[in-house]
């Protein structure tokens, strides 16, 4: 049950970091990019990212990441490893309610909006209203950014702890 324990823990470390640097390269390249890009382009190249990323490859990261992480903990609470498991599952819950939740009551609905607004031909006007989408957005994409790092951290922690075991099986 150990080696099972550890199999999850190390693919729970997987997905959490895959979403952290999904978030994480909004932050550092995306949104400044874009920022300094005309704001037209700016607001139909969103519009697209955002179309595009509704896929078979961005979803089990998305969904998964909570699930794969409680059930690391799960298996390593039934392999007698408790602090990792509870390491595991309150990475599970940072991760479900800080990232994936706050995504679905946040940063959809802002990216369901802009995508229903005809990209303004008006320069003035595509800049007013790209800086009213990116400032909040940036916002909230960091305070996800945050608590998805906080699950990788907890994650990579449960993971620690799972190693420091000395009745390995």
């Amino acid at each position: 049950m150990y080696r099972l324990a550890l199999g999850t823990g190390l693919l729970a470390v997987l997905f959490a970091g895959a979403i952290f640097g999904f978030f994480y390269a909004w932050i550092c390249s995306t949104m400044w990019g874009l920022d300094a890009a005309d704001p037209r382009i700016a607001i139909a190249a969103m519009q697209a990212m955002n179309a595009s990323v509704r896929n078979a490859t961005f979803a089990p990261a998305f969904f998964g990441t909570p699930l794969v992480l409680a059930l690391a903990g799960l298996i390593s609470l039934v392999a007698a490893q408790r602090a990792a498991g509870v390491s595991f599952f309150v990475a599970a819950l940072t991760y479900a309610l800080g990232g994936m939740a706050l995504t679905i009551l946040v940063n959809v609905p802002m990216n369901q909006e802009l995508a229903g607004i005809p990209v303004p031909e008006d320069l003035k006007e595509a800049a007013t209203l790209w800086r009213s989408y990116s400032e909040p957005w940036q916002l909230w994409n960091q305070t996800r950014t945050v608590f998805s790092g906080l699950a990788l951290l907890l994650a990579a922690t449960g993971l620690v702890l799972l190693g420091r075991n000395q009745h390995r099986a």
